[in-house]
């Protein structure tokens, strides 16, 4: 018999690659999922293994519009797990008193939820615990990061996903550039990260917490670069150092739930180094096809359930990315031959994608899931440079910094 037979979760948005990825990793498993989210056409309303969509306020825009949604649907449908799969776990941590008389879910408190959500707490916190990141300094205002004479180097908002907010400076005018973007942004009301650039590849962990326990946890590293920072193509590894270093992570903050992590292993052989934290499970398919399942673990958690410590999955599963692989190549200046090129390798299973399994659109098992790709893929193929302005469409689900300010003060 199925684990999730009979359960019922609400996922928070439906548009993120991770909430696609959970719809899989819950089928698969047997529970039935309904979606939330301001877009009709988001990434999840293509898929059959959805019994239900409900059309919501925008988590961005209206946040406590959103939480008022999410509060009337519980109390009119029966769920028994609401699974905060993107950043509304920010808001959910915060008025989470709202919730629990309706419904199970895991999260960590609100100051914990803060930390690992803002890259300025966490790289206190980082600082704290002795672990090991690049070069960093918080800058107080735009005077002070002009003034910045040593490249490369990287600048971030204190809050950003997706490579939102994020700077890649190599010289005075990139930091020119960057400087009146962020002033432009007001980001300076909040903080401004300065980390030197070291260069290396991308991995990343994500685990699962109960009550500050590590129970389970998945690593990756970064084969191919997609769209946005993310990984076009993904490989499972083992990095025992990595889990130590989150153990206590989890400790320190009393983890409750699912809590990610980016790192760079530096070409000089030293690393991990850590760059970004994100407070939820990402993309969970290369965890699930490597023998872990996070998503499932998470629903048991939220339940109540004290689950033993996981062993770890295989070493080595390659698992890819169609959207990301040709927006990736788009948007690295990728023309129209090279597209095709990228469609026929994915298609044939060819050259970096030989012996990888897609993760994102599951065609066996969910057929309408290769609808947003063969959209993307024509758009693409009519103008490559539509590759830069796609994104801009998918961001309902995220939190910038006024909205974290409205959370934050508990506003209406």
């Amino acid at each position: 018999m199925q684990p999730g037979r009979g359960i019922r979760v609400l996922l928070s948005e439906g548009s993120s690659t991770s909430a696609r990825e959970a719809v899989t990793a819950l089928s698969l498993a047997g529970y039935t999922i309904e979606v939330c989210d301001p877009d009709p056409f988001c990434l999840t309303r293509f898929s059959r293994l959805v019994s239900r969509f409900h059309r919501c306020p925008g988590l961005g825009t209206d946040p406590y519009g959103y939480l008022d949604f999410i509060v009337a649907l519980l109390r009119r449908r029966r769920f028994d797990v609401l699974l905060p799969i993107h950043e509304q776990g920010y808001l959910f941590a915060r008025e989470n008193l709202r919730l629990e008389p309706h419904v199970a879910i895991a999260l960590p408190s609100f100051a914990s939820y803060r930390v690992a959500h803002r890259k300025a707490s966490f790289s206190r916190l980082l600082s704290e615990l002795a672990l090991p990141q690049p070069e960093t300094r918080v800058v107080a205002g735009v005077g002070e990061l002009r003034a910045i004479d040593r490249f490369p180097l990287v600048v971030k908002t204190s809050i950003g996903t997706a490579s939102r907010g994020v700077w890649m400076v190599r010289n005075p005018q990139d930091l020119r550039a960057a400087a009146e973007a962020l002033a432009g942004a007001g980001a300076f009301a909040d903080e401004v990260l300065v980390q030197a650039f070291v260069a290396g590849a991308i991995e990343h962990a994500q685990a699962v917490f109960c009550r500050g326990r590590l129970v389970a946890i998945h690593a990756c590293s970064q084969v191919a670069l997609g769209a946005g920072g993310g990984d076009a193509i993904k490989q499972s590894i083992h990095r025992p150092v990595v889990r130590a270093h989150l153990a206590r992570i989890g400790e320190r903050l009393a983890w409750h739930g699912a809590l990610s992590v980016d790192y760079i292993m530096p070409s000089g052989g030293d690393g991990p180094l850590y760059i970004d934290c994100n407070p939820r499970l990402v993309e969970p398919m290369n965890a699930l096809l490597s023998g872990t399942d996070l998503t499932g673990l998470l629903v048991r958690i939220s339940l109540g359930e004290t689950p033993a410590d996981q062993p770890e999955g295989r070493a080595g599963t390659r698992t890819h990315q169609g959207l990301q692989a040709l927006m990736g190549c788009a948007m690295a200046g990728g023309g129209r031959r090279d597209l095709w090129r990228e469609c026929w390798r994915l298609t044939t299973r060819r050259g970096p994608y030989a012996g990888s399994v897609e993760e994102l659109t599951p065609v066996r098992l969910d057929w309408p899931s290769i609808i947003p790709e063969l959209v993307v893929a024509l758009r693409l193929l009519a103008s490559p440079n539509a590759a830069h302005h796609l994104p801009a469409r998918f961001g309902s689900h995220l939190i910038g910094i006024e909205t974290a300010r409205t959370i934050d003060a508990g506003m209406r």
